[in-house]
């Protein structure tokens, strides 16, 4: 089972890491001040996204709408027990908002279907911590099996 806040509609358009430090590193050289939807090529409702990953790992899954409320303390439990910050109210807020979507050209390249397909076997086996990662970047990463 996968629960997703609420009825899921809401939207994002994910852009892969790489293309987004690519963003920064050219945004950097620039002295001029500008304002960049760092957004990629593709556009989702978290259900429909949820649904597409699972399907392109080969794990379908039930996806049940749940009480935001209830996806908070689930994910707070769960945070707990792995000694890490799954997601904050506010994060769960700005989701349901719609604040991960505009409607402007992507500035990121990679389609994340054909990335996620390309890496279906390696795609959501491990965990890796986010605040472990802020604490100590290569051994999480190692951890993780990332390389």
């Amino acid at each position: 089972m996968f629960g997703v806040f609420g009825n899921g509609r809401y939207r994002l358009q994910p852009i892969y890491v790489d293309d987004l430090a690519s963003l920064a590193v050219e945004q950097g050289k620039n002295r001029e001040n500008v304002i960049i939807n760092a957004i990629g090529p593709e556009t989702f409702a978290y259900r429909e996204l949820v649904a597409r990953i699972g399907q392109l790992i080969g794990k379908k899954r039930l996806i049940l709408s749940v009480p935001p409320w209830f996806g908070y303390a689930a994910a707070w439990l769960t945070g707990k027990l792995v000694g890490d910050v799954v997601i904050t109210k506010d994060e769960i807020e700005g989701l349901m908002a719609d604040l991960l979507y505009v409607n402007a050209p992507p500035a990121g390249r990679t389609v994340l279907t054909e990335w996620a397909k390309e890496h279906a076997d390696s795609l959501g086996r491990e965990y890796s911590s986010e605040l472990a990662r802020r604490k100590d970047r290569v051994s999480a990463y190692k951890l993780s099996g990332a390389n």
